[in-house]
Formats: structure tokens, sequence, C-alpha cells
């Protein structure tokens, strides 16, 4: 980074801890939902069973009735919204009497997300269509992580990647007709866990000054393998030469050349630098500002191992290594080739799959060599989220985790490099991998832990670029409202006195902000993502 000195600040009264919450409605009094509504529909959520047989006997039921209404569904609206990263499962419990059914209509239950506050809520819904069969009560599972999904505006992206849906839609046998649906429903069921606030700094490197690294922070790796070469046969010997790594005005810079070098009995013609971190841990979010090197065969990356792996010469393996790779676990935040010069990916290795592993994702930066982009990670117990410049392009979340999906119960440390491809071009003679800054963001450890009693507040749309929309209750009208930094800096105070407030960010840098709303019965806050 290009400052010479960097602040580091705390918010407070955050969330301490990702907390299960369920969103359900048995219809016996003790459900969570508590805005069920009709449209087009007669809708009673309160009635007697009238089919106490096979997987459900209870008493009460939501009766819906399509009596010929063209967009006849039963709804609700949630706060806060969806995080499908989470969960992604939606499931209820049915049943349809052929006595009740008019027409020639597909005998079918969608669900639908929907964002409640457009004015329009369709026209950006996410839908799952499943069949159903009649005159028996059945479970039905709605899953948008795996489930065949139709979004109504084809613009929209993976549902998993979107935060807006807060209300819930559920139609019997379709739309457009005026047939005529009767239907029971029961046991809706979702949990979810909310997202940890990574707001506290832990570790960083600014890579402020010139020279040398420093030596507090990192390892360079040289140490060749076994071999006598490096993995996926790469042709370049790893140097601890400031002409292969040096902070030069505020960059680290990675430097992978073209020359003659003879190390540990072997010569090869290439060189280049792998830093580990002295610096291990779990869970957090990870954010590195960065610049790719080019040239066909380069191959950098900006990665993870545990650090109780088995690597001879590296960093950790001294004192913690206990297991080879992949049993270790490997994260790969970004990984580049100039194969393939405008792309970028992220991909974990695990016991289950490994090498040419399928767990990874990428998208298109056509700037990712001439221009810095933030490449970030954000890694709870439940899922590892990838994305660059606040865009998301893979998300890592087994439904089974164990030792062979999910080897990432040890801390992991930081390896940057660029590798050699023996398929480098003819005319390479070097390129640089420039590195801004690296930090890394945990929960903060509270004293007092915040209360969630503020629960009738919704902020829109997120990510924003110009304006905040605050909606409140009533009860909560004169509430402070405060945005804080990624850093905890204390950026705007202002009060919600409508049940609609809009609040001017436009001129906000672009980046991650929390806002704060607190008063004597609670506290909440939000992330917001600032375009």
């Amino acid at each position: 980074m290009r400052t010479t000195s960097f602040l580091i600040f705390t918010i407070v009264a955050l969330l301490n801890s990702a907390k299960a919450q369920t969103i359900s409605d048995d219809f016996q009094g003790s459900g969570s939902i508590t805005s069920w509504f009709g449209d087009n529909c007669g809708m009673n959520n309160n009635f007697n069973n009238p089919f106490q047989s096979g997987i459900n006997t209870s008493t009460k039921v939501l009766r819906y009735s399509d009596t010929g209404g063209q967009y006849a569904n039963v709804r609700f609206d949630t706060s806060p919204n969806f995080n499908l990263t989470s969960n992604h499962t939606f499931s209820l419990k049915i049943y349809v009497p052929s006595s009740g059914i008019t027409g020639n209509q597909t005998n079918q239950i969608s669900l639908k997300l929907q964002n409640g506050l457009l004015a329009e809520p369709w026209s950006t819904q996410c839908e799952i269509i499943k069949p159903i069969v009649l005159n028996q009560w059945q479970l039905v599972t709605f899953n948008f992580a795996t489930d065949n999904y139709i979004n109504l505006n084809g613009g929209s992206p993976n549902p998993l990647y979107r935060s807006d849906f807060n209300r819930v839609v559920i139609q019997v046998n379709g739309e457009n007709n005026t047939s005529q649906v009767v239907a029971y429903l029961d046991d809706f069921l979702h949990t979810y866990t909310n997202t940890p606030i990574f707001n506290n700094l832990v570790w960083f490197d600014e890579f402020n000054g010139n020279g040398a690294i420093n030596a507090t922070n990192w390892f360079l790796q040289t140490q060749l393998p076994a071999s006598g070469s490096w993995y996926n046969g790469e042709v370049q010997h790893y140097t601890n030469r400031q002409v292969n790594s040096f902070l030069n005005n505020g960059s680290l810079n990675i430097v992978a050349k073209r020359e003659t070098f003879t190390d540990q009995g072997q010569t090869k013609q290439f060189t280049s630098a792998r830093l580990n971190s002295k610096f291990a841990f779990k869970h957090g979010r990870v954010e590195v500002r960065a610049k790719m090197p080019t040239g066909f065969g380069t191959w950098p990356a900006i990665w993870m191992l545990g650090k109780n792996i088995i690597e001879p010469g590296s960093f950790w393996t001294s004192t913690n290594g206990t297991v080879n790779w992949p049993a270790c676990g490997e994260i790969d935040i970004m990984e580049h080739w100039g194969t393939n010069q405008n792309y970028v990916q992220s991909a974990l290795h695990t016991p289950s799959s490994f090498g040419s592993t399928i767990n990874k994702g990428g998208q298109i930066i056509s700037t990712v060599s001439s221009q810095f982009h933030i490449y970030t990670l954000e890694w709870t117990a439940e899922r590892m989220i990838f994305s660059v410049d606040n865009v998301v392009h893979y998300i890592y979340n087994p439904q089974v985790k164990n030792a062979t999906t999910w080897p990432f119960n040890e801390e992991q440390y930081f390896v940057l490099n660029i590798a050699i491809e023996p398929s480098i071009a003819t005319n390479f003679m070097q390129s640089t991998m420039e590195v801004d800054y690296i930090r890394v963001y945990q929960e903060t450890l509270l004293s007092t832990q915040e209360k969630n009693n503020l629960n009738d507040i919704i902020l829109y749309p997120n990510p924003v670029t110009d304006e905040l929309t605050l909606q409140i209750s009533n009860q909560l009208i004169g509430i402070e409202a405060k945005i804080y930094s990624i850093l905890g800096q204390e950026v705007d105070v202002f009060f919600l006195n409508e049940i609609k407030n809009s609040k001017d960010i436009s001129h906000f840098q672009q980046g991650i902000y929390f806002v704060k709303l607190e008063n004597e019965t609670g506290i909440k806050t939000f992330k917001i993502v600032k375009n």
C-alpha cells in the first residue's frame, strides 16, 4: 500500500458468532412465519387437517384454494434476507386431493424467491418447479444449489450469489390460467446460519518501502522436492535473492526470470520466488490486492496450505508437519495462467478431489495484468466464498464435511509464487506479480454481545451504487444509524425519522461497509457492498 502508516480500528457490538436460525411453520401456533398472505386465492393457515395420514398426522395445516385466480399463490416475507450460501434448501409437505382440481394443468408445485421491496417483485424472481402426486402427503424439497432453477430475468446471477431475496412464493399447478385447485400445506422449513462479520484486522502486510521483504512476515522457500524439480513439471528454481522478490514503492514484486541458475546440484533456465507466510489462521476474510504477470507459460498464484503439511523445505513442516498433501487441504484464492490471459480461478484441493479438482470456479478479468484487483476469500466453518472486486465466482459448501471433503479444520498459511510451466514462450524474458497488500480479518471478540431484538429492518439494494434505502417499523422511528468502513472508522451518523429512509452514499469509495442501528432494545448490524 502506498501510504506511510496504517491504522487499525475495530467495530464494537457486532455479531459474536454464527447462530443457526430457522424459518418454519407447522401451523400449530409455534411457527416463526407471521406474514402469510394469499394472492388471488383463498388461504386459511389454521385449518383442520382433513387427511391425517401417512407422513403427516398433525391437526392443523394451511389450506390453499385457487378458485380460478390467474396468478394465485401464497407467500410470506422475512427479515433478514435469505443467505443461500449458508443453506440453499427449502422444504414443505403438500397434499392435493384430485377432487379439488379442474382443468388439465400439470400437477406441480413451485417455490419462488423474490425481492418483495421491488414494485414488481416477480421481475427478478428465481423459481424451482417440482412434480407432485395426488391424494397423498408428500415431502417436497427445493434445493437452489442442485435443482434446476429458472431466473425470470435471464440476466440475474446464480441465486446462491444473491442477497436480495426476502420473499417466498408458493404456487400450485402453475399460473396464467383459470383452473381451480385445492391444496394443503404443512411443515415449511428453512434453516440458515448468520454469516460471521469479519471486521477485525488481525494480520497484514502493506509492503511499504523498498528493498528486502519483511522477514518477520515471510519465509523464502527454496528447497527442491526430492525429485529435483518442482511439482506439475514446473521448470523454475525458487531463490531467496532480491532480484526475484523485493519491495518497490509500496508493492511486493515477485519476478520470474529467464536465466541460467544452479542450486542444490540442479541447473535450471528460470528463477522465481515462493513465499511462505509466518502467520497461519483459521476462518476469516482474506483480501489481496494484486496485479498479475504476463507471458505464455507463467503460472502465478495466491494460495494457502494447512500448516500441518509435510513438505520438506517449507516454513511450517519442521514444527507442525503431520500429514501429506492433499490431506492438509489447499485453498487456491487466485490462480492465473499466461496460457489463458484474462481468466482467474479459485479452487479447493482435498483428499476427495485433488490435482485436476472439480472444486473450482473462475471469471474473466480483462485487465488482470494491467490493473490491480482485489481477490477475496471468506472462510467460515460452513463454506468458502471466492470473489474478485466483490463479484463472487465460486462457493464451496459440501453437504458432507469430513476429512476427505473438508480438511480445513486446521490453520492455513499463505503461499505467493510464480511458477513456470514447460510450455513457457520462447521469447519470455521476465515478468512480475505485484502485490499491493494482503489483509486478514476475523470476528471481533466482544465484551458486549449484540442483541438481535431489531428485526423489522430492511436495507436495499445491496450491493448499492448511489442511494441506500433503510426501511423500518413504526416502533423504530428515530433510531440512530452509523456507517463504518471496513477498518472500523465511523464515516457517517444519521437518524431514521421515517418508515422508509434514503441515504446518499454515492460519494463513498467502493468497498465493504457496516451499518449499525442501535437503541435501548438492541443492536443490529448489516454488511453492505458499495459499488
